[in-house]
């Protein structure tokens, strides 16, 4: 017996690896020493250590995180190009909260019998996120294990690291009483909640706006990177929080250092219809209803309005349209809502900050 015997087929995993270094010839920069294949990456930090030429104190700002069950949204529709931006765009949003710069991004991609065409398409949306978040794809890992995966299925993890100045750390520390809070807006379900999204759409192929919902479904998780720390160079930012699993209840209180409330103004933006459809099948616990497409979407407004249960599940479980939250001065809030519209990220001032306990209270 050999290794191709015991499920593990080599020459594909050459192929698969010969394709990813293609791919991560595009998300690279000069900073990085080697390309894919080595045993390690590697990376300059001659310019962030350099004081006079880079930056005084830099730290280094990790984050790891992988696309959950939206994998089998994928798989189940046969597309497999945007789930790699999903795997980046989670770390980097999570590091980009605290100022920093992502450098460089390495993926884990595990399956029980890799197909290089397949594992490429989905290298291909991590090599894509890399460019969107300015960082470069240094490395990663393909594991092909057999009888562990079930055949056909992958799995995607990564993971990247940011820099910053020590001094130009957003930790909180400096949200006041009265700052806004400003919203910019997601993409659609971005990667979380979809083991309830399975649940709530069980029909893949229904139509929604012209396309099916899968599609809808699968659009990836929007990159905030470039914006924001363009915005940080004009005006100052106090607190940020990337609205993943957990939703409102969870993620934005995170930013906050001292006791404050985040209180959410209701009706302050708009709810894109995905999650008004959503909040209709999560009102029906699954089952198929009458209602489709646009019909199911007014329902799904309706009760989001009048059940305060759905309600809260929706919004302790989804960004329902709020991807990434800001805490600047009041002031200030103006010029970022402006600045982030022209450059192509919709935002509101979605609430304020007061004194509290650290959790989110709508108004």
């Amino acid at each position: 017996m050999n290794y191709r015997e015991a499920g593990v087929n080599i020459e594909e995993g050459y192929r698969a690896v010969g394709k990813y270094r293609e791919l991560a010839k595009a998300a690279t920069n000069a900073a990085v020493l080697n390309g894919i294949g080595s045993f390690a990456g590697m990376f300059s930090l001659k310019e962030f250590v350099n004081a006079g030429k880079g930056m005084e104190d830099p730290v280094l700002v990790s984050g790891a995180d992988g696309v959950g069950t939206k994998l089998d949204i994928a798989f189940r529709m046969k597309k497999y190009g945007t789930v790699g931006v999903d795997c980046v765009a989670m770390c980097v949003n999570d590091i980009l909260c605290h100022g920093a710069k992502p450098l460089f991004f390495l993926d884990y991609l595990a399956c029980g019998k890799l197909d290089a065409d397949v594992a490429a398409q989905l290298v291909k949306g991590v090599a894509t996120g890399c460019r969107e978040a300015g960082c470069a794809l240094l490395g990663g890992e393909t594991a092909e294990m057999p009888g562990f995966y079930d055949e056909g299925k992958y799995d995607i993890a990564g993971f990247g690291v940011g820099v910053v100045d020590r001094k130009n750390i957003v930790d909180g520390g400096a949200i006041k009483e009265g700052d806004a809070l400003v919203g910019i807006a997601s993409s659609g379900a971005h990667s979380n909640g979809f083991s309830l999204i399975r649940k709530a759409l069980p029909d893949l192929d229904e139509d929604f706006g012209g396309m099916n919902i899968g599609c809808a479904l699968l659009e990836p998780t929007r990159i905030y990177v470039k914006p924001v720390l363009r915005l940080m160079e004009r005006i100052g930012v106090r607190g940020m929080a990337h609205i993943t699993g957990g939703g409102f209840y969870e993620n934005i209180p995170r930013m906050f250092k001292a006791d404050y409330d985040a209180v959410i103004s209701t009706g302050s933006w708009t709810i894109p219809p995905l999650f008004n459809r959503i909040a209709y099948g999560v009102s029906r616990g699954g089952a198929d209803g009458s209602l489709k497409g646009g019909e199911a979407e007014a329902a799904g407004m309706e009760i989001l309005n009048a059940d305060m249960e759905v309600r809260r599940v929706m919004f302790e479980t989804f960004n329902m349209g709020i991807g990434f939250a800001l805490a600047i001065a009041q002031e200030d809030a103006a010029q970022a809502k402006a600045f982030l519209e022209e450059s192509g990220f919709p935002a509101w001032e979605i609430g304020r900050v007061e004194k509290g306990s650290r959790q989110a209270r709508f108004v």
